[in-house]
């Protein structure tokens, strides 16, 4: 399952989750005149992708309009010109536009946490493994692909919370990825795996950002704890010998 806005539309149906997903529209010149009206940034992302390939940070301010694509930014006078040049970019694909969220920073860099959430043997939805990423300089993206630094979730939610608070948002996290493969295998009977990007506020909210439904295991390899690796693995494995 690749469309971004069908896994959207599947996860808006429950009520739980709903809160926790930026605004997402399709891309075209009304939304995206509405939504920066309404929220000054937004991300456009192609409906299909991976790695943060084509993702795209849109701003409004001060009567002016830009984007950075990578590390290229481009500021114009006009929503027309900015519309334009983004029709450029996209190449005639399908886009979505989503609301901006201003994500936490780890030193100085924003970040998010990959959330992997898989069926286990049982055959119940389980959350093996978590990991952040920081993007990289000058970048939009934290994918490890685009550049970005896997680090322990530990790590980067230590610098805004106290250890305590920090295990109980990881909880939560693990929780609300078995309630997002609950929700989502209901639509797509076939599903076995999730990974969830979650981006944090300033507030903590924990916003689902993407779903991707063939999540690399590999980046797990990263972690001090080689347990989390082998473990995702394991079960990756049961579920090819099946």
């Amino acid at each position: 399952m690749s469309s971004k806005w069908k896994k959207t539309e599947a996860l808006l149906r429950n009520p739980s989750i709903r809160n926790l997903i930026p605004k997402t529209v399709r891309f075209n010149k009304a939304q995206l005149k509405k939504m920066l009206d309404n929220y000054r940034m937004v991300y456009a992302k192609p409906d299909t992708g991976s790695y943060g390939n084509g993702v795209m940070r849109i701003h409004q301010k001060n009567g002016r309009f830009g984007y950075q694509h990578g590390e290229r930014m481009k500021s114009f006078a006009s929503l027309d010109a900015l519309y334009e040049a983004l029709r450029q970019e996209t190449k005639h694909r399908s886009y979505l536009i989503q609301k901006g969220i201003h994500l936490l920073k780890y030193k100085g860099s924003r970040f998010d946490l990959r959330v992997m959430v898989q069926l286990n043997p049982n055959k119940a939805w389980e959350t093996t493994g978590m990991i952040g990423r920081v993007a990289a300089r000058r970048k939009i993206v934290t994918n490890f692909h685009n550049g970005g630094t896997p680090m322990p979730v530990s790590r980067l939610l230590s610098v805004h919370l106290s250890k305590s608070k920090a295990a109980r948002k990881v909880k939560a996290l693990e929780k609300l990825g078995v309630r997002t493969g609950i929700t989502l295998r209901s639509k797509f009977p076939g599903l076995r795996v999730i990974g969830l990007d979650v981006g944090l506020d300033h507030s903590l909210t924990p916003w689902i950002l993407e779903v991707n439904t063939s999540p690399d295991p590999y980046i797990f390899r990263r972690l001090p704890d080689k347990s989390v690796f082998r473990k995702i693995m394991r079960y990756a494995r049961a579920h090819r010998s099946k």
